[in-house]
């Protein structure tokens, strides 16, 4: 879509019917056709304390989202609203409503849990509401935070262990906000001012001591600190003290909301509209809408089978999807080319070599764009196969024609040549006929050494950027662990900054790995490849020879 999607009301995305959660299909239609980038903002806390409200103001609406003016939880589930972004034309804002956390009625606590996971799963901005202050308390209600280690992975092997996890849940996590609602107080510590944010930092300190309060006290503020490296604090004056308007609210007009709360109402959506990024999963993939409902079935795939949410798994489901469309808009393209560059019919076996070294350049290029996580090149291997070479010739009628006719009149020029050989012209003319045989030869060789270099330098380059963004993000983790590392050791909780260094360490020696371009993931993967490509096309047969007995087994006279 040229502007996104423009739905009129918010649709259920994950239902929860009696503390089972199902994926609703007619959401998963919507993303589908949602071919560009997506921010997508989920917003998470406790029931009855106006998320939909303040997801209906992203919306740039007063009504959409459900409200309630009841102790009873409105919304269910995980409710999805996707808008035009208001100042990224090329992006569509996709807005994520869940259901309030800690409802009485419910009977199954892990549930709100599934919803916690899904929301940080989904989210390139997520969005903690909650009411009055930042305390104990509110912490304490936090504790889902501290869950999110045993509700996700990372890595799909067995072996993968709780360091490596919390490692590079960082990569990954999405930015976190604090909001919090209805808040009285004077924004001073010891006497000074400070910001919503410094509120917020100073809320997440840990608490000195090792007993099991102030353990069970620190777990979510150390999550937090750990998983989030991105963090923010926006504070709210109540939206009117008028109790009627307030239970009436989506029907308020702004004139008659409190002045303060319309300007922190205002900051909070410009800057969610100016700093939000798009979702990427690791790696720097950019999520798109499809992608994004690619992922809520797999994540869903997992828990509804008793397994945890994989992020490895869902990318790997995922490029499998994109990469088998990359080969076809790769391979479609090709057969474009082909037929409006190349005229017909063929003078030269040359022409339609140089045809094919430029359509087939242009057709991986067009792989590459499209494609990601193509580890062993299985996908890339396609594009020089049988199969998609046959797809091209069962198009192209004229140019089968044009290379029997060629073929046919190769075929008459050997009887010619038998007939002048008969008139004492033979080794003349079979000179000049083996010339031409060479001459050929040396074509196919160069196009074929030119096919294999094309892949090569195209693989490589999207290699080299793939690493690169690899030891970026690397870098930004390892940068991260050393600043809580620093700020533990300042707090004085030096036993804890100690603990650390096992995380430091995985993650010096993931970047060292990467870095070695002698033993590196891209020259195992060029070498594979490249034996693999010269397998394919330095065989023994000529290309020539291949195409016509390719044609020549579909359309046999």
């Amino acid at each position: 879509m040229a502007s996104g999607p423009n739905m009129t009301d918010p649709i259920c995305l994950i239902k929860n019917n009696n503390e089972l959660l199902s994926v609703n299909q007619e959401a998963l239609e919507i993303l589908e056709k949602i071919s560009q980038p997506v921010v997508v903002v989920a917003i998470v806390g406790l029931y009855r304390t106006g998320k939909s409200y303040l997801m209906n103001r992203l919306a740039g609406r007063n009504h959409g989202f459900r409200l309630g003016s009841t102790v009873q939880s409105e919304t269910k589930g995980i409710w999805m609203w996707c808008v035009p972004h208001p100042s990224k034309p090329d992006c569509t804002l996709v807005l994520l409503d869940t259901e309030g956390l800690g409802d009485v009625e419910k009977g199954d606590p892990k549930n709100d849990s599934w919803i916690f996971a899904l929301a940080v799963l989904l989210s390139s901005v997520f969005v903690y509401n909650s009411t009055n202050t930042i305390n104990h308390q509110a912490l304490e209600q936090l504790h889902y935070v501290a869950e999110l280690t045993e509700l996700i992975r990372t890595k799909s092997s067995s072996e993968n262990d709780g360091v490596e996890d919390c490692t590079e849940f960082v990569s990954f996590f999405p930015d976190f906000i604090w909001i919090v609602r209805d808040f009285t107080l004077d924004l001073k510590l010891h006497g000074h001012p400070v910001t919503e944010d410094e509120y917020l930092e100073n809320a997440l300190k840990l608490i000195p001591g090792n007993n099991p309060k102030a353990r069970i006290s620190n777990l979510p503020r150390e999550c937090i600190r750990h998983f989030f490296p991105k963090r923010k604090c926006f504070v709210f004056d109540r939206p009117t003290h008028d109790k009627d308007l307030l239970a009436n609210i989506e029907n308020v007009s702004d004139d008659q909301l409190d002045p303060k709360f319309q300007e922190q109402a205002n900051n909070f959506c410009s800057y969610i509209f100016t700093n939000a990024k798009t979702k990427t999963l690791r790696d720097g993939i950019t999520v798109v809408g499809k992608r994004l409902g690619t992922l809520v079935v797999a994540y869903m795939d997992a828990i509804n089978t008793g397994d945890v949410p994989c992020l490895e798994n869902a990318v790997t489901t995922l490029a499998q999807l994109e990469n088998s469309a990359a080969v076809q808009k790769a391979a479609d393209l090709y057969s474009e080319q082909m037929a409006q560059r190349l005229s017909l019919p063929t003078d030269t076996l040359l022409e339609l070599l140089e045809v094919h070294a430029a359509c087939e350049s242009k057709a991986i290029a067009v792989f590459m764009e499209h494609s990601f996580k193509d580890d062993t090149q299985e996908f890339q291997k396609m594009l020089v196969a049988d199969k998609v070479l046959q797809r091209f010739l069962q198009s192209q009628v004229a140019i089968e024609k044009s290379i029997l006719q060629a073929d046919k009149a190769l075929t008459d020029g050997q009887k010619a040549i038998a007939e002048e050989r008969a008139r004492k012209e033979a080794a003349e003319k079979a000179q000049e006929l083996l010339k031409q045989e060479l001459q050929e030869q040396e074509q196919q060789v160069a196009a074929q050494q030119r096919s294999f270099q094309e892949n090569i330098d195209q693989l490589t380059e999207k290699l080299e950027k793939e690493r690169a963004n690899i030891l970026r993000e690397q870098d930004k983790m390892l940068e991260h662990k050393l600043k809580v590392q620093e700020a533990l050791l300042k707090e004085g909780f030096k036993k804890k900054s100690q603990e650390m260094n096992a995380e430091i360490q995985h993650l010096r020696n993931m970047i060292a790995r990467n870095q070695d371009t002698e033993t590196s993931w891209i020259t195992t993967a060029l070498h594979a490849f490249g034996r693999e490509m010269a397998s394919v096309l330095f065989s023994p047969s000529k290309l020539l020879d291949y195409i016509v007995k390719g044609v020549s087994s579909l359309y046999k006279k």
